[in-house]
């Protein structure tokens, strides 16, 4: 019988350390800054394309930033056909002239670009912790985007 008992013990005290350590190494790996997500492409690139662009701005000292980046991974990965992802590092001293031409006051911002139709729309700052909000604004961009779309085709016949 306390061999039993030991032999439960000693499974339940490995168990537990194991976890400790897993959460430990998964805390180490864990992204510490909006920049190490690594999320999209460049603005350089994402302007030589005919997508709009979910345009992050950021910076990396900024906690709101972290904590919406797992939305803007989720909504990568949804939108990855429809929309082209970018992260713009605001305090990039190559970033500095969009930055100004934006007019960024807070962070993080995020626009939709869109260099077809050269538009900026401005996503308001309650839908960053409401992805459902979010999407159905993305959803409806997409739709002014395909009206726009229809109606320059009918234009140039």
């Amino acid at each position: 019988m306390k061999k039993k008992l030991l032999i439960t013990l000693g499974i339940i005290i490995a168990m537990a350390v194991s976890s400790v350590v897993g959460f430990a190494v998964a805390a180490m790996n864990a992204p510490k800054h909006p920049s190490d997500y690594k999320i999209g492409i460049t603005y350089d690139k994402a302007l030589e394309s005919d997508k709009p662009m979910l345009a992050l701005f950021y910076v990396d000292w900024c906690g709101y930033c972290m904590k919406f980046m797992p939305k803007f991974k989720a909504l990568s990965s949804i939108y990855k056909n429809k929309y082209n992802f970018v992260m713009i590092d605001v305090e990039n001293e190559n970033n500095k002239a969009l930055v100004e031409d934006v007019g960024i006051s807070g962070f993080p911002t995020v626009y939709i670009l869109d260099p077809k139709y050269d538009n900026r729309v401005l996503m308001a700052n309650n839908y960053y912790q409401n992805l459902k909000k979010f999407r159905v604004e993305l959803d409806r961009y997409l739709r002014i985007r395909k009206l726009l779309d229809k109606a320059v085709s009918t234009e140039e016949k």
